[in-house]
């Protein structure tokens, strides 16, 4: 999916922006080098990575209704769905999740999504 895209992917919804545009609160709560998860309902931070790896991270927690905050400058962030899809989200940028269940992550040195 591409940076500024939305999808709507069955019942749940998925959409991208700049980080920028989520305004000074978000930057306070995940500060770079972080890939956060933040949950919608109340804003806490429920998830906090900053590891490149070169396999995925389990998210025990397996969350959703959540926004993905990428603070890295250089580096993109796949994040995987329950059903086995995934989704990228590019550098200093955020990505919103309704609807469906996470259940890893895995941060790239790439600076572009593959």
């Amino acid at each position: 999916m591409a940076l500024g895209a939305i999808a709507s992917l069955g019942a749940g919804t998925a959409s991208a922006s700049p980080a920028t545009a989520t305004g000074p609160a978000t930057a306070a709560t995940c500060a770079y080098p972080y890939v956060c998860f933040q949950r919608l309902s109340d804003g806490a931070i429920v998830g906090r990575f900053q590891d490149v790896t070169s396999t995925w991270q389990s998210l025990p927690s397996r969350p959703s209704n959540v926004k993905i905050i990428n603070t890295r400058n250089d580096d993109v962030a796949y994040i995987r769905y329950a059903s086995g899809s995934q989704a990228c989200v590019t550098p200093n940028s955020t990505f919103t999740i309704t609807g469906y269940v996470l259940t890893g992550i895995r941060i790239s040195s790439s600076a572009t999504c593959a």
